[in-house]
């Protein structure tokens, strides 16, 4: 994989498929509203769904049922969660349809229950950006490679407030390594970036009787990745983390003994500031902004920002909000199919796809799959995109009574 330095950044937004346009010309707020205004933020393999489940459901996971994945979608589901112990494992190759076959996300997860209330859980996420060739200015190959490279490691306790409703707190420490401490321009040092971030979340569930059926009603939150900011250069300019909340709602109808039926669907929207309107003064012709960020906003500013400082006004901030729905059916909790919808407006990124996948429970182990369909066809950099993931659940040993010897008289 060959690629210039001053490209590596973007080859990891690309795997989201992030860019920005600029403009020349000052528009009024309903034209800017439409305009191509993608909300840029550092290490972006965070916001991409690791697992195969909530892959094959339009990418969600605040609100579905607990499984051992909720690590990154809302960590307070597991003290829902019916056994004592879980681990799981998925991978992801990524961008396989632009020809790049090195590109890859692993995702492991895991989590303990101490007690009926309390519950611990961790996770470990890499993203790996295949070999890099550096060339000068002039593109040509100087000699120099290097594999860039993305993680996190997270901890996470959730405990149960009520029968009904759990809260969590998480911690994560990132790692970005993009260019191995090669920089593209004279004099400026370049190292890997890191930083700390946490997330807060809430899970409610409770069995309720709708439409004549026994289901399960779920709503969960999760504001995550809230944290400093990055920077990979000594001089070069911070970006904050992709901070994001969630809500959703779902139920799982269960339609008679053998068969069960879980609907779901997920609001998401960044909590970073909107990229401010680049324009060419016509009086002095000098670029001039409108709107859009604050390049000295503290991280509460910043989050508080994000819900009106589009500068497409109200509009451009709905157009911020991406949208899951997704569908999962159950055979006799063994055997299940997916499939699921993923909005993202066209000025914000477009990612627009359809998603299925098939999942298989036998005892403690689960097998899942994922497969995304692209709305924009075999054209789209993440047409083709798959992932798999394996996963198990298991009690403790419990200690069994031995029969008594009769004793004498």
């Amino acid at each position: 994989m060959k690629i210039n330095s001053k490209l590596v950044s973007i080859t990891v937004a690309t795997s989201i498929v992030l860019s920005s346009m600029s403009a020349f010309s000052q528009l009024s707020q309903s034209e800017l509203a439409t305009q191509y205004n993608v909300i840029k933020h550092a290490v972006p393999f965070l916001v991409i769904a690791p697992d195969s489940r909530s892959g094959a459901m339009g990418e969600q996971g605040v609100a579905t049922e607990p499984d051992v994945w909720s690590m990154h979608w809302n960590p307070s589901k597991y003290s829902f969660e019916k056994k004592d112990f879980g681990a799981g494992f998925s991978y992801t190759p990524w961008l396989h349809n632009l020809g790049v076959k090195d590109v890859f996300q692993f995702y492991a997860a895991g989590y303990a229950k101490i007690d009926k209330f309390q519950t611990i859980a961790a996770s470990f996420q890499y993203f790996n950006l295949g070999n890099v060739y550096f060339t000068n200015q002039d593109g040509d190959l100087t000699g120099v490679t290097w594999s860039p490279r993305e993680f996190a490691v997270d901890a996470a306790y959730s405990r149960l407030l009520s029968k009904k409703f759990s809260f969590s707190i998480a911690l994560r420490y990132i790692y970005s390594n993009l260019t191995g401490g090669v920089s593209s321009t004279p004099g400026e040092s370049a190292h890997a970036a890191q930083t700390f971030a946490s997330d807060i979340s809430g899970y409610y569930q409770n069995r309720k009787t709708l439409a004549g059926l026994q289901s399960d009603l779920r709503f969960g939150f999760n504001i995550s990745n809230l944290g400093g900011k990055m920077s990979y250069t000594t001089s070069g300019r911070k970006d904050f983390l992709p901070a994001m909340l969630r809500i959703g709602g779902g139920s799982t109808f269960k339609l008679d003994e053998f068969n069960d039926l879980g609907v779901n669907i997920e609001a998401s929207k960044l909590l970073v500031q909107s990229p401010r309107y680049k324009y060419k003064d016509p009086n002095t012709g000098l670029d001039a902004y409108q709107g859009g960020e604050n390049p000295d906003a503290s991280l509460m500013q910043s989050i508080v920002n994000s819900f009106s400082d589009a500068p497409g006004g109200s509009k451009e901030e709905w157009h911020e909000v991406m949208w899951s729905a997704g569908l999962e059916y159950w055979y006799v909790k063994q055997f299940a199919l997916r499939a699921g919808y993923f909005y993202e407006n066209k000025t914000k990124g477009n990612r627009q796809f359809y998603t299925v996948g098939l999942g298989l429970k036998m005892s403690v182990i689960g097998i899942d799959a994922a497969y995304i369909i692209p709305t924009a066809g075999s054209n789209s950099p993440i047409a083709n995109t798959w992932r798999i993931a394996l996963s198990f659940d298991f009690d403790k040993t419990r200690p069994q009574s031995q029969p008594q010897a009769p004793q004498s008289k």
